[in-house]
């Protein structure tokens, strides 16, 4: 049996019973585990990294599944074509047009979390499994201009272990931050 996280009645869950079974039953057996618990909020931006691999996005759905947690998160738009396309909005998926430089998305995101009670938003900070030297700083913006915490997730390969931060609140001062977000992804290994 997969350990899950704690999760308190705060976080969105989707109350899906087959997708929980399919979740915890590629989770183990990919071998991962949850130490610890997620943060029982009903509003967060969480922040997953390192990413480095299209793997990580089946271990992540895995977890979501897993976890019967209901989030979001970004994708390019041309995934979102077709049956791919049906089944990538089924898991909370989210298409971005990359070519347009991304105008608008943060206000967009900030109306949703805005209108909703509960809404939970997963992204890479890096932007690309490709090695970076610096964060992009959109979730950043996003929690900051709508209120939410940021909520930082290892995903890491060394141990396959997932693996929650407490709640951390986004000041005005995007490179304090994210030095302060850094040192907890410090000890997480990334598939490549």
């Amino acid at each position: 049996m997969v350990r899950l996280p704690d999760m308190g009645p705060a976080v969105p869950h989707r109350g899906w019973w087959i997708g929980r079974l399919i979740g915890r039953t590629v989770f183990k057996a990919a071998g991962w585990s949850f130490p610890g618990s997620i943060p029982d909020v009903p509003k967060a931006v969480i922040i997953v990294a390192p990413h480095t691999s299209n793997w990580d996005f089946v271990i992540g759905a895995a977890a979501m599944l897993a976890m019967d947690l209901d989030a979001r998160f970004f994708g390019k738009h041309t995934l979102f074509k077709g049956p791919l396309g049906v089944f990538m909005r089924f898991l909370g998926g989210i298409p971005v047009d990359r070519t347009r430089g991304g105008k608008g998305v943060v206000e967009q995101v900030v109306a949703r979390f805005a209108a909703a009670d509960q809404l939970i938003l997963a992204l890479a900070p890096e932007g690309t499994r490709k090695t970076v030297e610096h964060w992009k700083t959109g979730f950043h913006r996003i929690a900051l201009a709508a209120g939410v915490p940021i909520v930082a997730t290892a995903l890491d390969w060394g141990r396959h272990e997932i693996r929650f931060r407490e709640p951390f609140r986004a000041t005005d001062d995007v490179k304090a931050d994210i030095e302060q977000l850094l040192p907890f992804f410090a000890d997480s290994r990334g598939r490549r």
